[in-house]
């Protein structure tokens, strides 16, 4: 088995968390699809059930923890294992 590239690890990462939290929000019953553009990051586009428009969510690394972010401000940013992650995205993305 061929060794993978550091970068391809950092975007598998992102990936599952972003899996985990669609799921989350789809239990809460909102709209979420994971989209994994070639050559670019994975992002989560999550919505109401009839979105007028969706709300971006990336996963990056901070120093050794996950975050989940939706713009471009530190406040839109919550710990990916924080229990409260998935309803404080959807309260955004309503």
């Amino acid at each position: 088995m061929a060794a993978r590239h550091p970068q391809e690890h950092r975007e598998e990462q992102q990936f599952i968390h972003l899996v985990r939290l669609a799921w989350d929000l789809h239990e809460r019953g909102m709209r979420a699809s994971v989209e994994l553009p070639v050559g670019g990051e994975p992002v989560l586009l999550v919505s109401p059930s009839l979105p007028l428009f969706s709300t971006r969510v990336m996963a990056v690394r901070r120093g050794r923890d996950w975050w989940f972010t939706w713009g471009r401000d530190a406040k839109q940013s919550v710990p990916a294992l924080a229990p409260h992650a998935a309803d404080l995205i959807r309260e955004v993305a309503q």
